[in-house]
């Protein structure tokens, strides 16, 4: 009877075994199905949209009047933005292709910012049309590559799971005809040359300028730590490393790390070799019970700026989140407000200590600026806001526009019911370069129970 008994709930167990092994493998299938139609959906839609950019790249060049060119550029713009989006959809992030992403890029820049201008008043230039011909030869040779491995795909029935299989086991310069074949792609775009675009469009290369303007002698590795250990607040305790920028570098900088050895809380720096000023700084140490209000820590951030090295700072935006104020500081020379030279700071409401510090464009845009007298009066340009928006504060301000340009503009600062925003008109032609909707703190919700 026992054995009768024993031998059902082994059977049982092993058909419920059976059955929890033939679910898992289901589910497991079930997944990488979809996976696997996301991929093919992503890859075909990606074909697509070249077909369509080459075919509206062309269209576009017959044409000459602002009323078909405008909407004719702005949509070649979506489809550069949207084959860039399938391209992130693909799993190709193991595998170069960032010559292919630049090229959308490039062009989906170049498109926008045409569409965007008054094409009456400044049409397309003998540049921009030649790169314009030039782009559509290249959309073409990429449109024959992809079109080449679409139909290899097709044909063998391939997977994209086993391009991803192949990349992450570090197997993709085995036999694979899609790896191959987006090998081709990026092989095809890199040897194009730079296109000219004119002297409207800035290259995103061109914005990541090297620290060139820095002052100051060149720190040694002590002096980066102690920077470090002001900026980490750690005791004594606290175990350093510190480590220098290889040969390659663009700019010389120290990379500090610390950890305390009682608390296990780390945080690391990178600091510039010429004149020994903070990149960038990060505390992820848990914040208590806020101490301080947002102001004591705007003065703390402002005052430990100037220890720093970072000089003519004002305050130009402050928000709080949680126990945590994060503050913006803008360069001011003379009466007027430099915004590309900003510095973010993060600082804890809890002992005004920083914990986080951005101050890339601060380090790179850095100079003494000889500052133009605005062509127009600031009454005239306070016509041009929205009479809904009321004025609070106004000066002068230099923004970079859509082309990475300093301009002169006046700067107000408005109410509209109950949000706050800054309007920037230029100070040249009075038109509006720019509205940012200030950021206000955010709302706290309490635990769910």
């Amino acid at each position: 009877m026992i054995r009768n008994i024993v031998i059902v709930l082994l059977a049982i167990g092993l058909a419920g075994t059976a059955y929890w092994g033939y679910q898992e493998r289901k589910e497991k299938n079930a997944v990488l199905i979809n996976a696997e139609n996301n991929y093919q959906q992503a890859f075909h839609e990606l074909s697509y949209r070249v077909d369509l950019l080459n075919d509206k790249l062309g269209t576009t060049l017959a044409m000459n009047s602002r009323k078909s060119l405008s909407p004719s550029l702005a949509e070649v713009w979506r489809i550069t933005s949207e084959a860039s989006q399938n391209v992130g959809q693909l799993p190709l992030s193991l595998m170069p292709f960032n010559k292919t992403e630049e090229f959308l890029s490039n062009v989906g820049e170049f498109s926008y910012r045409t569409a965007v201008r008054d094409l009456d008043k400044k049409p397309l230039n003998d540049k921009e049309y030649k790169a314009l011909q030039t782009l559509y030869k290249q959309s073409a040779d990429i449109q024959g590559e992809l079109r080449e491995v679409q139909h290899l795909v097709l044909k063998n029935n391939l997977r994209w799971m086993d391009v991803e299989l192949a990349l992450a086991s570090g197997k993709e310069n085995s036999d694979n005809t899609i790896i191959d074949g987006f090998k081709v792609v990026e092989k095809t775009v890199s040897g194009y040359e730079e296109t000219d675009f004119g002297p409207e469009f800035v290259s995103m290369k061109e914005k990541d300028t090297n620290f060139s303007n820095l002052h100051g002698k060149k720190i040694t590795k002590t002096q980066a730590v102690a920077t470090a250990r002001k900026y980490i607040g750690f005791d004594g305790k606290a175990k350093t490393k510190v480590s220098e920028s290889g040969k390659g570098s663009r700019y010389g900088f120290y990379t500090v790390s610390a950890k305390n050895t009682e608390t296990g809380m780390e945080a690391s720096m990178d600091i510039t070799k010429k004149g020994g000023y903070p990149v960038w700084f990060l505390n992820n140490r848990p914040v208590g019970k806020q101490k301080i209000s947002l102001n004591e820590a705007a003065n703390r951030a402002s005052k430990f700026l100037k220890e720093n090295n970072y000089q003519s700072l004002v305050l130009s935006e402050s928000a709080q989140y949680d126990n945590l104020g994060v503050f913006t500081f803008v360069t001011k020379q003379e009466n007027v407000r430099i915004y590309p030279e900003s510095i973010k700071i993060k600082v804890a409401l809890d002992n005004g200590l920083p914990v986080g510090l951005a101050a890339d464009d601060y380090l790179k845009t850095r100079t003494v600026r000889e500052l133009k007298s605005p062509a127009m009066e600031i009454n005239e340009a306070r016509k041009k806001i929205n009479p809904k928006v009321k004025i609070m504060e106004e000066r002068q301000a230099i923004i970079l526009n859509d082309f990475n340009r300093e301009v002169l503009c006046y700067e107000f600062l408005g109410t509209l019911g109950d949000d706050t925003y800054r309007v920037f008109i230029n100070a040249a032609t009075g038109e509006e370069e720019r509205v940012d909707k200030m950021k206000n703190a955010e709302e706290m919700f309490d635990d769910a129970v």
